[in-house]
């Protein structure tokens, strides 16, 4: 049996950079956009639950999303924007369908680039709006980050039950798990209340609850916090392959004037990912409330970011150590440099001495 119709929303994240910082003063003046002060919050919810600094919130008109196997459904959305230079656009779409129609429809989100596309075409005037409040606008098509949340009413907590179904959700997968699927899909689950349940995977969630709107807010920024993650680790990946480089060139045609350029260049690499790793893990703050912490340690499970990081600040140390590399070889190539003038004013001292 399917069981009643499910009434819920779906919430999509989609995560997007465009550039290393939006000035968020200059982009309230170019948009009609809100500081984001105060977030949403229930009575266990302490005002420690914040960021630092603001983002900026602004409420998109209302729009259709095309979506195979769902028609062309009216969607809300609004656009939130942060100083480290990225934005995450979250959309609304309200569904009421039976269980078993709800796990097919689900199936089609595993492959999201009509999605996304259609995500980049309604803010891209935003984007082109903004661009004078941005520093080093630029906006790669491969770097977004989405996410998927099925909320569902407290009146259908017994669907909680089969974990079949809901490991088929945050699966997005319509066909038969086994059972060792099953068990790793829902092994990450919380649980407040006898009336609310989180069970977060690497694609989607599910999330039995009704008023979670500082939930989904610490699910939004983990989906954005994996994407900036990922762009930090891409630019250290192509900024040491450069840097490796550096070490293995000696250009003498350029004195010791050869170090300067590369020694800037990693500096200022090096500032920027320690500056960008810092402002992303740190804008959320979460002190004092178990439960967010909590759903925001699951989602960060399943993103593995702990790993992410933990590779950020290894290459920040190969990067470190490259950087000395560098500049041990600039001191050296300075003492080898002035050795060589000592050695050539002897030798003219000598030739002079033998003329005279």
């Amino acid at each position: 049996m399917n069981g009643p119709a499910l009434n819920g929303t779906i919430h999509l994240f989609v995560a997007f950079d465009w550039g290393d910082e939006i000035d968020l003063e200059r982009a309230r003046q170019l948009l009609p956009a809100a500081a984001q002060q105060d977030l949403p919050r229930r009575r266990r919810t302490p005002l420690s639950f914040s960021y630092r600094p603001a983002p900026l919130y602004l409420a998109l008109a209302a729009t259709h999303l095309e979506v195979a196997g769902w028609g062309s459904p009216e969607c809300s959305a609004g656009l939130t924007l942060f100083d480290f230079g990225a934005v995450s656009l979250s959309i609304r779409i309200p569904f009421q369908c039976d269980r078993a129609e709800l796990l097919r429809r689900a199936a089609v989100f595993a492959d999201p680039q009509s999605i996304v596309k259609q995500a980049r075409d309604l803010v891209i005037a935003h984007f082109q709006q903004l661009q004078p409040a941005i520093q080093d606008p630029q906006w790669h098509e491969r770097w977004s980050e989405d996410y998927i949340v099925f909320q569902l009413t407290p009146e259908l907590i017994a669907s909680a039950s089969d974990s079949a179904w809901l490991a088929g959700l945050v699966h997005l997968e319509a066909g038969i798990l086994s059972s060792e699927e099953i068990a790793e899909a829902v092994r990450l689950r919380l649980t407040y209340s006898p009336d609310d349940l989180f069970v977060p995977d690497w694609s989607a969630a599910v999330l039995i609850d009704r008023e979670c709107d500082e939930t989904l807010q610490a699910i939004e920024f983990a989906n954005l916090q994996l994407l900036e993650f990922r762009h930090i680790d891409n630019r250290l990946d192509d900024n040491l392959a450069a840097a490796s480089r550096e070490v293995r060139v000696r250009n003498w045609s350029r004195f010791w004037r050869w170090h300067a350029q590369p020694l800037r260049r990693l500096g200022e690499l090096k500032l920027e990912a320690n500056d960008l790793f810092e402002r992303t893990g740190n804008v959320l703050k979460l002190v004092g409330d178990p439960y967010l912490a909590r759903v925001y340690r699951l989602v960060s499970q399943r993103f593995h970011l702990e790993s992410w990081e933990h590779e950020i600040e290894r290459k920040l140390e190969v990067l470190e150590g490259i950087y000395q590399v560098v500049s041990d070889q600039a001191s050296e190539f300075r003492t080898e440099f002035l050795e060589l003038i000592v050695v050539i004013l002897i030798m003219i001292e000598i030739i002079l001495a033998f003329v005279h």
